[in-house]
């Protein structure tokens, strides 16, 4: 049923009436009625709308309806007593993704560059000079638009030419596709909120979204664009920005490719360079000694450049400068300055920030696992990664390639790539095993010890399918209970956080903050290995978490959320991206969005129908 409504009229008396805290916003933390009576102006007939979930949808239908900038419109009583599952995935699939989905060409560059991260007077696009199609097509714009300049990176450009782009940063170039008529940029998905670029493992579980929501031409164009940042820039980047150019993220890039592989038989050509492209990745980032490959023959995180990293907010590191500021003789503030810009130079300081660069490059910014150790260790994270890198490559060369693949320098089989997962298999079990406490650890291979700190990355061998059937039982029945709150398992345990000082900065990838990439990797290491009853559950709590911030805020989907109060108001470090939004939220976060169409894949239909009820897990499990 519709109804005809004077759509500003309606809007102001609704805000007046519940919005009582002046947020834009209707939630449960407003104490107006929760009664709101529409008049239909055609009939005069009157409906009553109650409760805060249905008054906030009627918030949320408004604010579209005022796009149009109409006197008069139709309200669809359906999408207001829509059930929260069906409406919190229907707006992923018909409208979040695309709201998140952006091009650097002509058409989506301004959206681009003008964003509050820009700090340039004029803003600023990076091209790698062996992209020449595209030094030339944002050559030809720049003179077109006149709003940006145009920086050419040179083919092989050291740390200290990067550090230079520090006083002028900026976006760096993406792939450009030739359309019929034009070139274009190859479209990629951000992850919301301040977050306009394209950041790298967060692409690989957007990826995943879109391809549950049938939008895998998305997923590819976010496997062209890996390629193109490995090809140009060395790496599949922390984000396509210019102080990220010495780091790069989490290795996913092969399980996008799977999940391809998955939904469509691969045009063998596209298959072919993408799968060159990992093994370049695989060999050039991942398998250099003395970089990111150690003397155990596992890995670690090992970010390039020196000094304090460029994107942070002032103040950020006060804990751990304070001291350094002391031994100067300067106010902390001028002593940040100055050390950042490198006018001057602490050689212990520095050494503090090749593990803070590291531990971003991991994706865990930040976590007391990794403070100020990140580059020693031989993470559970990365390994797992890369064991699964190394049993994809296997399984694509068998399965497409009559098991046998020429690179520019080598010729594999997969048997070849088999023997480096079972050799990074055996190395696991060595050193990151824990029988005693059922367990992964980090090793730290400087020191020669296991660093036991309990991260939900201990669950990564279990996504990895690395885990022998002894351990993922060790893990389900005596590791996972430590991470399980109501609405999923937290970054870190409880006990692991509280052998730091009260007095240190509360991290946001540790207890008690829960994330997606964690609960995702978990659900389907918990699959892989015949866990169905324990994999609904956690998928439920999740989901059941993410529903009722939804239910109760206003269709807020965050970045993250506190698992002590299973809430999306997190205040740790850098706050929580996705909570700030006018009336309706019109993208949630990419990766807790994919998690959720995710999930709804997993679920049962029993399990769906008490979501919609928002039963507590406690009552089903």
């Amino acid at each position: 049923m519709k109804i005809q409504i004077n759509i500003d009229k309606v809007f102001r008396e609704l805000l007046l009436q519940e919005d009582t805290d002046q947020d834009k916003k209707i939630t449960k933390d407003d104490h107006g009625p929760k009664r709101f009576v529409l008049v239909d102006e055609k009939t005069k007939v009157e409906i009553v709308i109650e409760g805060t979930y249905h008054l906030a949808n009627l918030l949320q239908e408004l604010a579209l309806l005022k796009e149009n900038k109409k006197e008069l419109g139709e309200v669809d009583l359906a999408r207001i007593n829509e059930e929260p599952v069906e409406r919190i995935s229907r707006k992923i699939r018909e409208d979040y993704w695309n709201e998140l989905t952006r091009t650097i060409d002509k058409k989506g560059l301004t959206q681009i560059l003008e964003d509050e991260k820009t700090s340039n007077e004029i803003p600023t696009l990076y091209v790698s000079a062996k992209d020449i199609q595209g030094v030339k097509y944002f050559q030809d714009l720049e003179k077109e638009l006149q709003n940006f300049t145009v920086g050419v990176l040179p083919e092989d450009y050291s740390d200290e030419y990067i550090e230079t782009l520090n006083t002028k940063p900026g976006i760096l170039a993406l792939a450009l596709e030739q359309k019929t008529y034009s070139l274009q940029g190859v479209p990629f998905v951000v992850p919301g909120g301040r977050f306009n670029e394209m950041y790298g493992w967060d692409s690989y579980f957007i990826g995943v979204g879109l391809i549950i929501d049938k939008q895998v031409d998305k997923a590819k164009a976010i496997a062209e664009n890996f390629k193109y940042q490995i090809i140009h820039y060395g790496k599949i980047l922390n984000a396509n920005r210019s102080y990220y150019l010495t780091r790069t993220q989490p290795p996913l890039y092969s399980s996008l490719l799977i999940e391809i592989v998955k939904q469509e038989v691969p045009d063998l050509e596209w298959l072919k360079s993408h799968l060159e492209t990992v093994i370049l990745e695989y060999n050039t980032v991942w398998m250099v000694q003395g970089k990111r490959l150690t003397s155990t023959g596992l890995n670690r995180y090992k970010s390039d450049g020196v000094g304090m990293p460029f994107e942070v907010e002032p103040g950020h590191f006060d804990d751990v400068l304070a001291s350094y500021a002391e031994k100067h003789n300067l106010a902390i503030r001028e002593f940040e300055k100055q050390y950042l810009n490198r006018t001057l130079v602490d050689a212990e300081l520095d050494e503090y920030f090749v593990h803070d660069r590291s531990l971003r490059e991991s994706g865990h910014d930040t976590t007391n696992r990794l403070i100020n150790t990140c580059a020693n260790l031989n993470s559970v994270d990365v390994n797992s990664f890369l064991y699964k890198y190394e049993k994809d490559i296997a399984y694509l060369i068998k399965e497409y390639f009559k098991d046998t693949f020429q690179t520019a320098d080598s010729l594999y089989t997969s048997e070849d790539w088999n023997k480096k997962a079972s050799f990074r298999k055996e190395k696991m079990n060595e050193l990151c095993w824990n029988e005693e406490s059922s367990m992964y650890f980090d090793y730290d291979y400087v020191n020669e010890k296991q660093f036991p700190f309990e991260a939900a990355t201990t669950f990564f061998p279990l996504w990895a399918g690395m885990c022998s059937e002894h351990q993922a039982k060790k893990l389900v029945d005596i590791a996972l209970p430590k991470f399980i709150k109501t609405g999923g398992i937290t970054g870190s345990t409880k006990a692991s956080n509280a052998n730091f000082s009260e007095d240190a900065p509360q991290r946001q990838w540790d207890y008690p903050f829960g994330w997606a990439p964690h609960q995702i990797l978990l659900w389907e290491g918990l699959i892989k290995y015949g866990f169905t009853e324990k994999a609904q559950e956690m998928v439920y709590r999740w989901l059941w978490l993410i529903t009722k911030n939804a239910v109760d805020y206003n269709g807020t989907i965050p970045e993250k959320f506190d698992l002590e109060t299973s809430s999306h108001k997190v205040f740790a470090e850098y706050g929580n991206v996705g909570t700030e939004f006018d009336y309706i939220s019109k993208e949630g976060f990419g990766w807790v969005n994919a998690s959720y169409q995710y999930g709804l894949q997993i679920l049962n239909a029993c399990l769906k129908q008490e979501l919609n009820k928002l039963t507590l897990p406690e009552d089903l499990f």
